[in-house]
């Protein structure tokens, strides 16, 4: 029997863009391509100093119904999710269960303070 799995949190997907930023070079920009409901558990975090900031890294666990291989709603890794002021860094994506009913994305959250 498969584990029930409370889907109650509405995050953006987004993908990076890179734009021409005239110059020879480019911006990256962030392009929405839907909206999935999830369910994330958090893992443990760390804490390291970088550039005189320093940064709280947390590692999740992100839920979302199955979509099959090329879809826009499957999340991809280098994608992220967007909830609000979060971002969640997707690193990598594997189906829960042998049907695909459900993705399990590993996720990090990164919070950066001065």
């Amino acid at each position: 029997m498969a584990a029930v799995v409370h889907l109650n949190r509405k995050l953006v997907l987004e993908e990076a863009e890179r734009v021409s930023d005239g110059a020879g070079g480019y911006v990256e920009t962030w392009t929405q391509l839907g909206t999935l409901w999830a369910a994330i558990q958090t893992g443990t975090g760390s804490e390291t100093s970088e550039d005189f900031l320093t940064v709280s890294r947390v590692a999740m666990k992100i839920i979302v119904r199955g979509a099959p291989v090329g879809s826009k709603r499957r999340p991809k890794p280098d994608q992220r999710f967007v909830e609000g002021g979060r971002i969640f860094v997707i690193l990598a994506v594997t189906e829960t269960d042998a049907l695909g009913h459900y993705l399990s994305c590993t996720a990090r959250e990164e919070v950066a303070s001065s």
